[in-house]
């Protein structure tokens, strides 16, 4: 077939996938469908009124058509970036993808149709609710990295100047880094099914984004229950995407304190798991030993 027949078809067929199938395995989210996230996230991770783990990857793509540096991002590429939200069992519950390769920090986020509908409360996130029994409501959240800025519903790891000897900061990082090992997992798994990823696509901006929505629903359509939670399958760094980088940002007295409680949380007799405080120690034991 011919160079521009293949490309109406792949562009016909990504339509349908996203038309089609998008709506059922990827649905708008409703509040008890965060409850059953929120519930599912403690069982698996032991991380308690979470909504799920946020990261962005750039998809890098060949230098486009009269783009300048418009794609052009801090590694060296052309690409687009996709956003996701991954739930506990590795599906995507929301992405937004085509932002330009160039901003490549946590504005991302805050530009995205994600983020915008989290800072409007548009997104049909739950009330309130306390970690324990008779407790303080604490919002439902969502996990992110270094990259992304610390809110009210995002929580990101406290930095390395504020670890030190703080063993409760160093906890409360390892619970959170389990937690959203989920959305590294889940990119690892897209780019190990559809073997695209694993180069820059030779195709123009448009349709890169056509290609990115359809391999995120079949994804989902594929994905199963049986993925053990402990096996790390994130890409390396020589796949055809990579991470956005961080940037700082000013962040409101209220989300430092909903930080605080949920690392006081993890801290307590009712929220910590026995394997913690080993994990945390496992480098200064070793280093006492020798």
């Amino acid at each position: 077939m011919g160079f521009s027949t293949v490309r109406e078809i792949v562009i016909e067929v990504c339509d349908a996938i996203w038309t089609r199938l998008g709506p059922i395995v990827m649905p708008q989210p409703t509040e008890s469908f965060w409850k059953g996230v929120a519930e599912r996230y403690n069982t698996l991770w032991n991380f308690p009124n979470c909504i799920g783990a946020i990261d962005g990857k750039h998809i890098n793509i060949q230098c486009p058509i009269n783009a300048g540096s418009t794609f052009y991002n801090y590694k060296g590429c052309h690409s687009i970036v996709l956003l996701a939200l991954v739930d506990a069992d590795y599906k995507f519950t929301a992405i937004d993808v085509g932002s330009y390769g160039r901003n490549s920090d946590g504005g991302i986020f805050s530009k995205s149709t994600i983020g915008q509908m989290l800072e409007n409360k548009t997104l049909n996130v739950p009330e309130d609710v306390p970690l324990v029994t008779n407790g303080v409501p604490q919002p439902y959240v969502i996990l992110g990295d270094e990259a992304l800025p610390l809110k009210r519903y995002l929580l990101r790891p406290y930095s390395r100047c504020h670890l030190g000897e703080n063993e409760p900061n160093k906890i409360f990082n390892y619970r959170l880094s389990r937690g959203r090992r989920v959305v590294e997992n889940a990119f690892g798994i897209l780019s190990a099914r559809w073997r695209c990823f694993r180069k820059s696509l030779e195709v123009q901006p448009e349709l890169a984004e056509k290609i990115v929505l359809a391999a995120c629903c079949l994804h989902n359509m594929l994905c199963t229950d049986n993925i053990d939670p402990d096996v790390d399958i994130s890409p390396n760094e020589e796949l055809g995407m990579h991470n956005i980088s961080g940037i700082r940002r000013n962040c409101t007295r209220e989300a430092f304190d909903i930080r605080e409680n949920f690392k006081n949380y993890f801290n307590s007799a009712a929220g910590s798991v026995p394997w913690q405080l080993n994990y945390v120690r496992r480098g200064r034991l070793q280093t006492d030993n020798d």
